[in-house]
């Protein structure tokens, strides 16, 4: 069966700050979907990461389907209004223009989709990640794709030794999809030159090179690329299908133990390590830290399973440990060095008036004290 999974996400408003959406709301969206997609979907859930909201959608109309962005679009604006009567935090937040035009992408929410032919079981992981941009996926994917220290399958499975095909995406070109198509492991070292610039340079796709068939989908909205301003951290979501002719599903879960370093956190302008988390976790020390959480299911006829918990088994308690004791580490160092976002992801904040304002103020010695004689 030809199957369409889509996720589309977005910040529509949060209690207390940055930190979770409030039950009410949650419940608006999830009605919202539940009426409206008795004629477009097959399936649904819905669930929340730190103060962002998810909806994970099984159709077949393919991607980038109007009807199935409208209505994902319409129920966040309904969660506004929401968010809006219970005075919530950043209600309508991501929602940057004011009318839907065919496709949400460029709007705000974040997009991954993927239109599939099911196999007879279908394992896949919805991964949502909060305070935190699209390049925070760029290592886990390298690893679990490429690196058969962390996935054997490479040199176990006949089906997967053949490599992948990765299109990654040049996210600061702001004028339409800049991308590049490599293939590992011929252009391994390539493709770790790019990855390595988590701000510049993120995976749209990976596919199986044995047969043609797609593994990932992330999302690559830049928000501050459609706003022009600083309006919150990119927040994105991931589909990874596994198993058979794609890395096991321990091995794409593996990555995440590292704890990598990626961008986010407080005013999403620091770099902190990423803390797989439970579902529907709320976001806390300050503004964080970066939160990934992982949904496995399977797919039949369209029809999804009950989600099971990836990061709920109690090994990730131990790593949690870990990156909360390298938290607290980096934020030690307060804005100093690599604690903070490099100037080229800080220039959409009020820094850069801070800057303009001092450069005024800066002089020549040497025009100085030629002027004072």
């Amino acid at each position: 069966m030809r199957t369409t999974l889509s996720v589309i996400k977005a910040d529509v408003g949060s209690i207390g700050g940055h930190i979770a959406p409030s039950q009410q709301l949650l419940h608006r969206v999830k009605e919202f979907v539940a009426n409206e997609g008795r004629r477009l979907l097959l399936d649904s859930y819905i669930s929340s990461t730190g103060d962002d909201i998810a909806i994970l959608m099984t159709h077949t109309r393919g991607e980038g389907d109007p009807d199935i962005h409208e209505m994902a679009w319409n129920a966040f604006v309904a969660g506004t209004a929401v968010a809006k009567e219970q005075g919530l935090y950043g209600a309508g937040q991501d929602l940057l223009k004011d009318a839907f035009s065919g496709n949400v992408r460029g709007l705000g929410p974040a997009v991954a989709e993927m239109e599939i032919e099911e196999r007879p079981n279908e394992p896949f992981l919805f991964f949502a990640a909060d305070k935190t941009d699209p390049g925070a996926f760029n290592l886990p994917l390298y690893l679990a794709f490429t690196d058969p220290m962390h996935c054997p399958g490479l040199i176990l499975s006949p089906k997967i030794s053949k490599g992948f095909h990765f299109v990654i995406m040049d996210v600061g070109h702001v004028e339409g999809d800049r991308v590049i198509e490599l293939n590992a492991p011929e252009n391994l070292y390539d493709i770790a030159t790019l990855l390595r610039d988590n701000q510049r340079f993120v995976v749209e796709g990976i596919y199986s090179r044995a047969t043609g068939d797609q593994a990932v989908a992330v999302s690559t909205t830049r928000l501050h690329n459609i706003a022009g301003t600083y309006t919150g951290k990119d927040d994105p979501v991931m589909l990874v299908r596994t198993q058979s002719n794609f890395p096991a599903t321990g091995e794409v879960l593996a990555p995440f133990s590292v704890g990598h370093f990626v961008a986010g956190c407080m005013r999403g302008s620091h770099n902190a390590p990423l803390m797989p988390v439970s579902l529907n976790c709320p976001t806390s020390y300050f503004d964080g830290p970066p939160l990934i959480s992982c949904a496995a299911f399977c797919v039949h006829k369209g029809k999804l399973t009950e989600p099971a918990d990836a990061f709920a088994h109690p090994f990730w308690n131990h790593v949690r440990d870990k990156v909360a004791r390298k938290t607290l580490d980096i934020r030690e160092q307060g804005f100093f060095g690599a604690a903070m976002l490099p100037m080229s992801e800080l220039e959409y904040t009020g820094v850069m008036e801070k800057l303009h304002a001092l450069d005024q103020q800066f002089y020549l010695r040497k025009e100085k004290m030629a002027l004072a004689k």
